[in-house]
């Protein structure tokens, strides 16, 4: 295995001595392949890295007869080599994305057990191993190795350039001329290519920076590049070009203008002349106007800096993600649960909001936090979100409002803009109050990304990043600067993407003009970064002193807006429960149609006396209310009105006192028997229902039946529940004077129950045309009860009047045969 590791890189020559260090590296080796022999199915590459995997059933369509030229690595993933060559290998994917039309890079896993056999055919021997196929190849020994291939980015880059120029016929089409341009044909350029800018590049015949500049624009529309050397003695000095290299804009007529960079490197002309006006990616629309944006997004344009952050952006950031993206879990458990505490705890903590806002992330923090159980429901969340407790000074706006992250459509930027702003505002504020934890904030937006955020392939493309080289950060500095660096990565796997704003294209971030000190160059000429001088930048542009509080709405504003969203939400949970009630009394209303009509009038007469009244009262009635009836003081007048009796109402009560009919107070109810189903039970448990019904609703006040001045006191009744069968008749049973003294606390709410019950009943009976005289025995008899109970009386009456006669008569016939002789 060490040989076969060695054979891609170095040949064995005669006889070598080993040494200690020669020993050390087929270690590593060895623990490599050990390590990942059982990932030999997985391979070093994914969907992130934007490399073509290769597999049986797609390599010959990817290579053979290809419009483009593809560079294919052949790699082992248990080998240590191939490991370590990797990174750059996913470093050059992204440093020559846009060179995709004309050359792409792909991987194959020959240690996958599917793929060995396409290894074979290749010829591969050894790992890891590099092979260029030219544009319409037909065959695959057609492909040409990398022997001895660099280890670094620049290397293969210019690798790749010179199989580029020494590509075979037929061209690739989407390749633009590599070969150096001369006089005559600049002269004549213009005349032949309809382009808005010309390009030229003046350097030495070694250098790549024309030929890397020209591939670097090649997906980009109304610009040329062409490399001019330095021996082009007619156009340079009609340029009166001076340095080598240089970038001269050139137009029609003849007329020029250098193109002013920081430093004249490949990277800096690229910056600045995908900047050009009229110079967009191919096949898509150019930048719309700020007029027409207004009237094709939901929301009108809201001009902003691009160079500051807006407190809008990271509230709305907050709104969608707390009420939005989190509601679409109804119940949040386990790992998920974990997440969102990580989540709301770094908000808490480094959240630079306004004071309502950081007042609720606290209280929000403190609920999760208290939460002991292994999962929670998104409403018992969102009753802690919307502020339901209505604590002082703590609300969130509601709605988003985009400044700075806000698109030229309304599907463009925002929440993913929101997102990483936020995260980056996080990473420097615990940079800056100094936190403990170097990995707090990334691991918390790890892991929320992974359980919450919606898009779920953006999701495993952060996943693949931070699995590689989030272990590696070990310093609050490292994490603000890994951040960026991802960030970085990620607008170049999306650049020119259908999710790409032209307005606000995707580049490596901050560019020249932004920060100069960012970008520095080797001796080689190599773009790179300093990476001081971008976390210096990073620790300013996103600090909490420098974030612009524009287009928000003032605090006093957010919290009336809250107490109305509450107060309408109570509204609606207080119909929804009256909708319940009256579905749960709709059966009724079905099986006494009449009964409820009675019912139905009455709560409208009700409703016009007590117009204005408050929401529902308890059923049951205090001792103290009790002892408030009972012990009224002697020197009260009459006519003041009681406890219960709303202001303005005395005149409607007194009313009502004048006409209202003694009730039978304390009768006890028994249980019905289940067994007993003839008509004048199946009543009197109708009206116990309907009594009950009304005692509790919500327009029947508790009111005491006890007066001021008491009565004399004389027996009282219990009416039982034990109906006769054949007559339907109640039974009264004598109750002793001192009931109340007697029975508990329990008994005397059932007696207010039942008072309520006479009462309801008395003026059910008032209101009722032709019946006055009934209202006396309304206390659970109907009609036909009643028209019984007089034929039975008549009937005695006569029974008895029939018995006298006959006794009468009796006696007289015997006195007079004792008076005879």
């Amino acid at each position: 295995m060490a040989r076969r590791c060695g054979r891609a890189t170095s040949r064995f020559s005669g006889d070598r001595r080993i040494t200690p260090g020669h020993i050390r590296t087929w270690t590593t080796c060895l623990c490599f392949g050990l390590f990942y022999a059982s990932a030999a199915g997985v391979g070093l590459y994914s969907a992130s890295d934007q490399i073509l995997p290769l597999t049986p059933e797609n390599v010959n369509s990817l290579l053979l007869n290809s419009t483009a030229a593809i560079l294919v690595e052949f790699y082992a993933s248990w080998c240590g080599h191939c490991v370590a060559f990797s990174p750059v290998y996913k470093s050059l994917a992204r440093d020559i994305k846009e060179w995709k039309p004309a050359v792409d890079l792909a991987a194959m896993d020959c240690a996958a057990n599917e793929n060995r056999k396409a290894c074979r055919n290749f010829g591969i021997t050894g790992y890891p191993t590099i092979k260029f196929f030219y544009a319409y190849s037909n065959d695959t020994s057609e492909a040409q190795a990398f022997k001895g291939f660099p280890r670094d980015v620049r290397g293969l880059r210019h690798k790749i350039i010179d199989k580029l120029e020494a590509h075979r016929e037929p061209w690739p089409p989407a390749c633009p001329p590599l070969e150096p341009a001369s006089q005559a044909e600049i002269d004549s350029f213009f005349e032949t290519n309809n382009v808005q800018h010309l390009a030229l590049i003046f350097e030495g015949g070694k250098s790549y920076i024309g030929r890397e500049v020209t591939l670097d624009l090649l997906q980009f529309e109304n610009i040329a590049v062409r490399r001019v050397l330095r021996t082009e003695e007619g156009l340079v000095s009609r340029l009166s070009v001076t340095e080598f290299p240089s970038c001269y804009l050139y137009y029609p007529g003849g007329n020029f203008t250098r193109l002013r960079v920081n430093i004249e490197a490949r990277s800096f002309y690229s910056y600045a002349l995908k900047g050009l006006p009229g110079v967009v990616r191919s096949g898509r629309p150019p930048p719309i106007s700020i007029d027409v944006r207004t009237n094709t997004t939901e929301e009108p344009w809201r001009p902003f800096n691009r160079s500051r952050v807006y407190m809008a952006d990271l509230e709305s950031t907050l709104h969608y993600s707390l009420r939005v993206e989190l509601a679409a879990h109804t119940v949040i458990r386990g790992e998920d649960l974990v997440s969102l505490k990580e989540y709301v705890s770094v908000l808490s903590k480094y959240f630079p909001g306004r004071q309502i806002v950081t007042n609720l992330l606290k209280s929000v923090n403190s609920w999760l936090q208290n939460q002991t159980g292994d999962e929670i429901s998104y409403d018992a969340f969102r009753e802690v979100l919307e502020n339901s407790a209505q604590f002082p000074d703590t609300a969130l706006p509601d709605g988003v409002r985009w400044v700075g992250c806000q698109g030229s459509l309304p599907y463009l930027r925002r929440y993913p803009c929101g997102v990483w702003t936020l995260f980056h505002v996080l990473t420097v504020q615990a940079k800056n109050n100094g936190s403990s934890d170097s990995l707090e904030v990334l691991t918390a937006m790890r892991h929320y990304v992974h359980s919450f955020f919606g898009c779920s392939e953006c999701a495993d493309h952060f996943e693949n990043m931070a699995s590689e080289s989030l272990l590696s950060v070990n310093t609050l500095s490292s994490a603000v600067l890994w951040l960026w660096s991802r960030h970085n990565r990620v607008n170049n796997r999306l650049a020119g993407a259908l999710s790409e704003d032209p307005h606000f294209p995707k580049i490596q971030w901050p560019s020249p003009e932004m920060c100069s000190s960012c970008h520095v160059v080797k001796e080689n000429r190599e773009h790179r970064w300093n990476n001081e001088e971008v976390l210096s930048f990073l620790r300013s542009y996103f600090s909490a002193n420098r974030i612009l509080t524009d287009y928000l709405d003032d605090e006093s504003q957010v919290l009336s807006k809250q107490k109305e969203k509450q107060a309408s939400q109570q509204k609606a949970v207080e119909a929804q429960r009256h909708l319940e009630r009256k579905v749960r009394e709709a059966p009724d209303s079905m099986a006494h149609p009449q009964l409820q009509l009675n019912v139905q009038e009455e709560t409208e007469e009700e409703e016009e006396e007590d117009e204005g009244e408050e929401g529902p009262q308890d059923e049951d009635v205090t001792d103290e209310e009790e002892e408030g009836g009972e012990g009224a003081a002697p020197d009260e007048k009459p006519s003041e009105p009681t406890s219960w009796a709303k202001p303005g109402m005395e005149v409607g009560r007194g009313r009502r006192q004048a006409h209202r009919r003694p009730s039978i107070v304390g009768m006890r109810i028994r249980a019905l028997q289940e067994d007993i189903v003839d008509l004048d039970s199946f009543v009197n448990q109708h009206y116990k229902a309907k009594a009950l019904e009304m005692a509790a609703s919500s327009r029947f006040k508790q009111r005491t039946l006890q007066r001021k001045e008491e009565p004399e006191p004389r027996p009282m009744f219990g009416l039982g529940m034990q109906l006769d069968t054949g007559l339907g008749m109640a039974g009264l049973q004598p109750i002793e004077e001192d009931f109340k003294m007697d029975v508990g606390q329990k008994a005397r709410k059932r007696l207010k129950k039942r008072d309520l019950t006479d009462e309801y009943s008395l003026q059910e009976a008032e209101l009722s045309h032709g019946g006055r005289w009934m209202s006396l025995l309304s206390i659970g008899f109907s009609k036909v009860d009643v028209s019984l109970c007089v034929i039975l009386y008549f009937l005695s009456s006569v029974c008895l009047l029939t018995m006298y006669l006959f006794f009468k008569t009796r006696l007289r016939l015997r006195r007079a045969k004792v008076a005879l002789p």
